[in-house]
């Protein structure tokens, strides 16, 4: 009976992309090799020298992390995750595939994450808000669906927040009703896509204008400039198209929305500013749908 036992007693058995502590049972030219407690010194994990932050001897324990090496052998290395499960931080991609992206969380290899887990489509070298977790399989991963966690970290806007301040901060989600970031303060700003004049992506650092303070502390944004400095720079943009182009240009008070969106990219209302601002200087008129330099 106890021999059947044994015999169905699960051999324990642990796999890459996770954190576990484990013996030193043997050295070798190399380094030293890890109990992978499965009974079989065929499992034991290698810790090589070059793996190891500080010198291990047989016996101790350590805390390491396990991953596979270009050989598909499962491999020790000292260097754990700078994180803890759970939490949040900045992380850099380092590699995507068809299937998901590698985050660097200061292991000794990225961490995955699954494509349903992202968040646009990511490239090489940006920086996004992450969570580290466990999957189901029981490896650690990473996910930018990290609503919950930085609503948690967020704090409300004081006192001295006020509207047309400039805020800086991360985006760390876009929706169908707009663009999440997280300030440097902690607060959370919604930039609504009408007040985007450009598609932001999502990790990516951004300066908004506050142009709402809403009573449960969060913010309203825009990526706009305010209409004062727009119109400034929509008056030089027309100035200078007109001097492009032999001081004339077939777009007036008449021209459509749509053309006017199409030629300056900025709104009819806009432009209507800016031609009313150089028509009040005495640098343009309008005449028959025209508009001419003085």
């Amino acid at each position: 009976m106890r021999n059947s036992m044994e015999r169905e007693k699960p051999r324990k058995k642990y796999g890459p992309s996770t954190v576990v502590t484990l013996k030193a049972v043997r050295e070798s030219e190399m380094g030293v090799f890890l109990d992978a407690e499965t009974g079989n010194t065929n499992d034991d994990i290698l810790l090589h020298k070059t793996q190891q932050t500080s010198e291990v001897k047989v016996g101790d324990e350590v805390k390491v992390f396990l991953y596979l090496d270009p050989k598909r052998r499962l491999t020790a290395s000292m260097r754990v995750p700078k994180m803890r499960e759970g939490q949040i931080a900045r992380l850099k991609v380092i590699n995507v595939s068809k299937d998901g992206a590698f985050l660097d969380v200061g292991a000794e290899r990225g961490i995955f994450m699954p494509f349903a887990g992202m968040r646009g489509n990511l490239q090489v070298g940006e920086v996004v808000w992450a969570k580290l977790y466990t999957d189901k399989s029981g490896r650690l991963a990473v996910t930018m669906k990290v609503e919950d966690e930085i609503r948690r970290a967020s704090v409300k806007a004081d006192k001295s927040v006020h509207k047309g301040q400039e805020i800086s901060g991360s985006i760390y989600n876009i929706t169908d009703s707009g663009i999440f970031m997280l300030t440097k303060e902690r607060y959370i700003a919604f930039i609504p896509h009408q007040e985007a004049p450009y598609r932001p992506r999502v990790g990516e650092e951004i300066t908004a204008r506050v142009i709402y303070i809403r009573q449960d502390g969060r913010l309203n944004a825009s990526l706009r400039e305010a209409k004062e400095k727009a119109m400034n720079s929509d008056s030089d943009k027309l100035l200078m198209f007109l001097q492009n182009h032999e001081g004339k240009m077939p777009y007036s008070d008449e021209s459509s929305p749509e053309l006017i969106k199409g030629k300056f990219h900025i709104s009819k209302a806009a432009f209507k500013r800016a031609l009313g601002r150089l028509m009040k200087d005495g640098l343009v008129e309008e005449r028959d749908g025209w508009t001419f330099l003085k």
